[in-house]
């Protein structure tokens, strides 16, 4: 019963792990910047990736403007003046990232 027990453990565990094989973690700066309590703007400030063409950044940092309007109305996200900083963080198959091509 334990062996078995400890079998369906370790086959759930490596599943679990197995999105770090195939897939890229890229982080992106963004910017909301509030006035009277509405989005005035969303700025991308930032993409860190050491291995991405200007073009892959380019449309890394699309993707994450794009998140962080989804997020401005989010209640921890919020602010009636000012400017929130957001860290955003974008996991893409390998494969994928591969595909992003200029054509």
């Amino acid at each position: 019963m334990i062996l078995i027990m400890v079998i369906i453990f370790s086959q759930v565990n490596v599943s679990a792990q197995s999105y770090r094989k195939d897939s890229l973690q890229i982080k992106s700066y963004t910017l909301i910047e509030y006035r009277n309590n509405e989005v005035k703007e969303v700025q991308l400030l930032k993409v860190l990736c050491d291995y991405c063409t200007e073009f892959q950044k380019k449309i890394i940092g699309e993707e994450a403007k794009r998140r962080a309007f989804l997020e401005r109305y989010d209640p921890k996200n919020r602010l009636k003046e000012g400017q929130k900083k957001l860290a955003i963080y974008i996991r893409i198959a390998k494969k994928d990232f591969a595909a992003i091509k200029e054509n």
